[in-house]
């Protein structure tokens, strides 16, 4: 049975935005910019609604929320990456580093932080009997209009934002260690993922700030997901099988594997102490125990 939720990360997360604002160069149009990473189903989705909410309503901060989903390739382009690694599992789909426009966020980032007029892209998960496409730019929302507030915070949220490669060395002795799913994948698999992945730093280096809510343990993530779809399949009577959430987390759960280290050790320590909150839930997603980095 799904476990009761409740949002205890906003009132951890909001002062520690909060915080990073006051220290923050006041001199217009640079926004805040917060990385958010998460693992799928411990609340993400919860907390930056609230924030999204709260930091305009109740701190007076014009806030704009980012899901680095919204950055996939179109679907053209995703399949055509597909059939260049028909063997490559991670590629097959949408989700993995690599399958994002990089193109594209750099350009909404130098627009964002320039204080421009920016059009927002909008993904569509359900197109294509559920590959996915990108919507129309005529229907991405716009922001920072003239006569408009100019966007203050920028939070960019995401299962894999803030994710760093690993060097040859040390991914190949994560692969040849004990994990739960790499070695379901050749070495030259994931290979190509890391280097994929380093394409992002230009993006995780905007970062001003950076908030990880991590688990007590990344197998958590299964149990999660079950428990989303089990509520699908009362609610709605369609929902992936118990053996389906098994398939669809085992394509994400590699790269926990490899980066969430990463991320613990801190994204942001070249700008300074202090810059990342780390929030640890437990099996309930109830917060066992916060601290800076």
């Amino acid at each position: 049975m799904s476990q009761p939720f409740t949002d205890d990360k906003t009132p951890l997360v909001t002062p520690f935005i909060l915080s990073l604002l006051a220290a923050h160069p006041p001199s217009p149009p640079r926004p805040l910019v917060i990385g958010l990473n998460g693992l799928q189903g411990i609340g993400k989705t919860t907390l930056v609604t609230s924030l999204a909410r709260s930091l305009p309503a109740d701190h007076h901060r014009t806030t704009l929320v980012l899901s680095i989903d919204d950055f996939y390739l179109p679907h053209d382009r995703q399949l055509a990456l597909a059939a260049s690694h028909p063997t490559n599992l991670l590629v097959q789909t949408r989700g993995e580093p690599g399958t994002h426009d990089l193109a594209l966020a750099n350009r909404v980032f130098a627009s964002l932080l320039a204080g421009e007029e920016t059009r927002i892209p909008q993904y569509d998960k359900a197109a294509f009997s559920g590959r996915g496409d990108r919507l129309s730019e005529s229907e991405w929302p716009i922001v920072n209009r003239p006569g408009e507030p100019r966007v203050e915070v920028v939070i960019l949220e995401g299962w894999c934002v803030g994710f760093r490669a690993l060097e040859h060395a040390d991914l190949e002795a994560k692969w040849r260690g004990e994990s739960l799913t790499l070695r379901m994948h050749p070495l030259e698999h994931l290979e190509l993922i890391n280097d994929f992945l380093r394409g992002y730093d230009a993006l995780t280096d905007l970062l001003d700030g950076f908030v990880h809510i991590d688990a007590e343990d990344l197998a958590y993530v299964y149990a999660w997901r079950g428990e989303q779809e089990a509520a699908l399949r009362r609610e709605r009577g369609t929902g992936m099988s118990e053996e389906e959430v098994v398939r669809f987390v085992d394509g994400y759960f590699p790269a926990y594997e490899l980066y969430c280290d990463g991320v613990r050790k801190g994204v942001l320590r070249a700008k300074g102490e202090g810059r990342q909150l780390k929030i640890v839930v437990g099996r309930d997603r109830r917060v066992k125990e916060s601290c800076t980095i």
